[in-house]
């Protein structure tokens, strides 16, 4: 049997570990000493692989409290941990020319916000209920970019040039970061002549389907990469309902996702 998901491994403590904020040395610390960042992160992966709720998290494996666990992803979240992890695994897979640059593909998803909160919005596809939308950019393999957070209500066109300007400088290659894809494939949702303008100045192609026109046009070859990848972060409980109020923290959750899929990815690349 493999590990439980929510251990972190050697190979991903190795790219964390530099990435999170120091913290003020004590020469005197009042009361116990904190728990070890790794045990920390190794409790909020099991929030995000299970959907448990902070104040059920089950002290005796060691994760620490719930609480101590929120504060630590809101700290880490605040710090742009998972930006940078992301950035330092997708410039990995950039060295070992495993990111398509030949297109980017453009999605987004609906998913209930029971709290309600900030980036939510009543979502029409939901009969008028609270809910938020996770917008994602992927290249042509399906690996994640770039992600945001809006409210259901939000139109997925108005994130379209948002999502690739989000898209990091990713490094690993010889020459300049890159950051643009060649073409852009996005469906019926993001059908709007101004923004196929608009991609178009920031030299990229766009290939959006239009309005009217008939399924099976061949674009749903290029597309499919993105609806696997969705399931790929709704494969994590705690991403298919929103629970949190705070909108930083179901992001942070979201970029959290985002790095364990591309460090799947480049885990089955250097696999023998």
């Amino acid at each position: 049997m493999g590990a439980s998901p929510w251990i972190v491994s050697d190979g991903l403590w190795e790219r964390i570990e530099p990435l999170l904020p120091r913290k003020e040395r004590r020469f005197r610390p009042p009361g116990r000493k904190p728990l070890p960042d790794r045990q920390v992160l190794c409790g909020v992966l099991f929030v995000l692989h299970t959907g448990i709720q902070w104040e059920y998290l089950p002290q005796e494996l060691g994760f620490g409290s719930g609480m101590t666990c929120w504060r630590r992803l809101r700290d880490w979240n605040e710090a742009d941990v998972w930006q940078k992890l992301h950035e330092v695994l997708l410039a990995e897979l950039n060295a070992a020319a495993r990111i398509d640059w030949s297109r980017a593909v453009v999605d987004s998803s609906h998913v209930r916000a029971i709290k309600g909160g900030p980036r939510t919005g009543l979502s029409p596809v939901d009969r008028g209920r609270a809910g938020s939308k996770h917008h994602l950019i992927t290249d042509g393999h399906g690996t994640p970019l770039a992600v945001i957070l809006t409210g259901g209500n939000r139109n997925d066109v108005t994130q379209l040039l948002p999502l690739i300007d989000d898209i990091p400088p990713i490094r690993g290659r010889i020459g300049h970061p890159r950051r643009k894809p060649d073409s852009l494939f996005a469906d019926r949702g993001y059908d709007h002549d101004l923004y196929r303008d608009q991609v178009r100045q920031r030299r990229i192609v766009p290939a959006i389907a239009r309005r009217g026109t008939l399924h099976g046009t061949g674009l749903g070859t290029y597309r499919w990469v993105v609806e696997r990848s969705f399931a790929w972060p709704h494969g994590f409980r705690r991403l298919r309902i929103r629970w949190e109020r705070r909108a930083d923290i179901h992001e942070a959750f979201l970029k959290l996702a985002c790095c364990l899929i591309t460090h799947r990815q480049l885990r089955a690349l250097l696999r023998p």
